[in-house]
């Protein structure tokens, strides 16, 4: 790894024993993420978006199994790691924000509590430094009156507050790296905007690394610096923010683009069509071929490679072979980015 490389994942593969056979959830993903800067994961539910984050964290089910690949953190693999090392590693170096806040919180304990157990078995705090330091992070991430609320019970906050003090949970100790896994799901579009701009400021502040996980393109684009687009346990694109919003390459990428509401106009919402395949038995070839109107032949028989498009810039889509016909993206999708273009000033590139 690189010096300005705090994780890498090479190659990673994860498979679940199931009844009805191994279930494939990951094949081979890779992805390096930077210091300081913000990874977006998107996909739909059961692209293996999840799994990954947990195999980082060593969260992974009793009958997952790690097939191949590496997860290097400060030249250690965590693949390797036993259930011990994990529990050195959680918390206090990888911190994780759970999607659902209220299964993620103890009904029965106060939230101070809940703060404070992992300042005083981390950080070495006395119960009196702790309190001072929780109502300082409740504080931090913008719950009122904190004083007060600390000896308050989760069933007394709102949703958009009890994840708040899940971030504080996360934060209680100086982690380096944070994983969001879909932290704003269940909350309304005010609040969720108020959660992702709270995550970006702490990331500011403390110069964290984070992973956020998310099946909507939406939620991310103005927080996160690159994306990996993941879907049936490959990432098929990968790139910067800007390079996935305004040229994104891969039809799977387009679809869920066009998926997103845009609220300045009267356009139909576009669906996907079709479903995931059954990953216990992966197609051969491209796995989004069965939904892709733009594929070729050779989708339903080889998986493609990756085709660079810059440095940065990297989509697994046969429509980028030299020989491929040429295809354009839906009208739909490119009066969309002509406008998100004007909005940002972007006309004159």
């Amino acid at each position: 790894m690189d010096n300005d490389t705090i994780l890498s994942v090479q190659d990673l593969a994860v498979s679940f024993r199931t009844y009805s056979g191994k279930v494939q959830a990951v094949r081979g993903v890779s992805f390096d993420l930077k210091k300081g800067e913000t990874l977006a994961i998107v996909g739909e539910s059961g692209s293996g978006k999840s799994v990954t984050t947990k195999a980082i964290m060593g969260l992974l089910a009793k009958n997952a199994t790690i097939e191949s690949g590496k997860i290097l953190f400060d030249d250690h693999d965590l693949v390797k790691y036993k259930e011990k090392d994990f529990c050195k590693l959680r918390g206090k170096d990888i911190s994780l924000v759970f999607q659902d806040p209220l299964s993620a919180l103890n009904p029965i304990m106060k939230i101070g509590k809940q703060i404070t157990e992992t300042l005083v078995l981390r950080e070495g705090l006395s119960r009196r430094e702790a309190k001072k330091k929780a109502i300082e992070l409740m504080e931090m991430v913008g719950i009122p009156d904190p004083e007060t609320r600390y000896n308050e019970y989760p069933f007394q906050f709102s949703g958009g507050m009890r994840q708040r003090i899940v971030i504080a949970i996360a934060l209680a100790s100086n982690a380096r790296i944070l994983i969001c896994d879909e932290p704003t799901t269940a909350l309304d579009v005010t609040i969720q905007a108020k959660i992702l701009d709270q995550i970006k400021q702490i990331k500011r502040d403390r110069q964290l690394s984070v992973i956020f996980i998310t099946h909507d393109l939406g939620v991310v684009a103005n927080m996160a610096d690159r994306i990996c687009i993941m879907y049936a346990g490959r990432i098929v694109e990968v790139g910067t923010a800007d390079e996935i919003f305004y040229h994104p390459a891969h039809p799977y990428t387009w679809a869920l683009l066009s998926s997103v509401p845009d609220l300045e106009t009267k356009e139909r919402l576009m669906a996907i069509p079709g479903t995931p395949p059954n990953m216990v038995a992966p197609p051969e070839g491209d796995a989004f071929a069965e939904r892709n109107k733009y594929a070729l032949a050779i989708d339903f028989e080889q998986a493609p490679p990756y085709f660079r498009l810059s440095d940065t810039h990297y989509a697994a889509t046969w429509l980028l072979h030299p020989k491929a016909p040429k295809v354009e993206m839906p009208d739909v999708l490119k009066a969309r980015i002509a406008r998100m273009r004007q909005k940002a000033g972007l006309d004159n590139e």
